[in-house]
């Protein structure tokens, strides 16, 4: 075991800093510990930024299912979670690819305070192991031991669009073409009728609310798109890979470190991962930045590099990776291939690391005295 000259073992409370997904299940597996832990949450209730939006829960960068991985892990995993095995995108022309895999590509999970969201459930496994959450509790300083977990600091990708009730069928469906999501894609998400349709674009922001209701008069035309009770939503996601992921002796976890998804923002996963491994390491002693790098770090870097490329290559890329993907039986191993890193990738790193520049600087502090809980003074003293 390595020693981490942040952490030392103690029998004192451990505050965490934010009750999204990285924050409670910090808590849920420090709390297991036997350790006594308090999560602050500045909003009145989980989720609270997310409404009742549909997210992916990602299952393609592993051979083993996500849910499994995360059960492994100390979670009970118990929230509504649809499997998905099959899709369709669509390119810049309107020309469809039907995506399958026999195991689910990802899951479809709700977000925010409802009772069968990712949130509450998390929610829920962390009060019965007793730990107390505190809601409407803004910390400006974090002394003893404790997580910063409190969600994205800038907004590299925003995904702006409509909740809604609907009387369509489940299913999943995704457009890739620049003119709706500049260097992202448009979804639409339909579970129990319910949905999400958003543009998630990765540049142009001040022109959203455009490049919405071109997303929504694409969808209305192709799949016949019926939203009652329209409710407009906007998210944003932060990707980056920091040089550490501490605050002075405070690791830092979820997208408050920059983990995400860079490609297509598929960022639950390794929230969750980083928040387990930041309470491992209170936990043990061990080295939270060597954790985090051993275990999320090759996929991050290769994240990096596909976006890059996918910036790149333009609608008629999009389109040539589509027919790539819809003529492979198994969407779920080709994308798998994709986030693995390779001898290629780690020529291509150099590259990638140029042109794929996160909005947000990096003001991770190594003042071992510092109590901040979002550094930017200490880290330019």
């Amino acid at each position: 075991m390595t020693t981490d000259p942040h952490n030392t073992l103690s029998s004192e409370t451990v505050r965490i800093v934010g009750a999204g997904p990285a924050g409670l299940s910090a808590a849920i597996v420090l709390a297991g510990a036997g350790r006594r832990v308090v999560v602050h949450e500045a909003q009145a209730e989980v989720g609270r930024r997310f409404g009742r939006d549909f997210q992916g829960l990602e299952n393609w960068s592993t051979v083993e299912d996500v849910l499994s991985i995360l059960r492994k892990r100390g979670l009970n995993t118990d929230f509504t979670a649809r499997p998905c095995h099959s899709g369709t995108v669509f390119d810049a022309w309107d020309d469809a690819y039907t995506v399958h895999s026999e195991l689910p590509i990802f899951y479809l999970v709700e977000r925010g305070s409802g009772p069968g969201s990712l949130d509450a459930a998390l929610l829920r496994q962390a009060r019965s192991e007793g730990v107390e959450v505190r809601f409407n509790s803004r910390v400006k300083q974090l002394r003893g031991e404790g997580i910063l977990a409190a969600g994205p600091r800038v907004a590299d990708a925003i995904a702006v669009g409509y909740q809604f009730d609907t009387d369509m069928e489940d299913g999943f469906w995704a457009i890739c073409d620049d003119r709706l999501a500049p260097k992202g894609y448009a979804y639409l998400l339909i579970m129990a009728g319910r949905g999400t349709m958003k543009s998630c674009m990765f540049s142009d922001f001040k022109h959203e609310r455009v490049f919405v209701e071109r997303s929504l008069e694409a969808f209305r035309r192709l799949v016949g798109l019926e939203m009652k009770n329209p409710v407009f939503h906007g998210g944003a996601g932060n990707a980056r890979i920091p040089a550490g992921a501490y605050n002075g002796r405070h690791p830092v976890a979820g997208e408050h470190a920059g983990f995400q998804d860079a490609l297509w923002g598929f960022g639950i996963r390794t929230a969750i991962l980083s928040g387990i491994l930041a309470a491992q390491s209170l936990l043990t002693g061990e080295d939270y930045d060597a954790l985090w790098r051993r275990e999320l770090l090759p996929q991050m870097q290769t994240s990096v590099i596909n976006r890059a490329l996918y910036a790149l290559v333009g609608n008629r890329g999009y389109r040539w990776f589509l027919r790539r993907l819809a003529s492979d039986k198994d969407i779920r191993r080709t994308l798998r291939r994709r986030y693995q890193p390779s001898r290629i990738k780690n020529l291509l790193k150099p590259w990638a690391d140029g042109r794929y520049r996160s909005r947000r600087q990096d003001t991770s502090c190594d003042h071992v005295d510092c109590h901040c809980v979002w550094c930017r003074e200490c880290s330019a003293t």
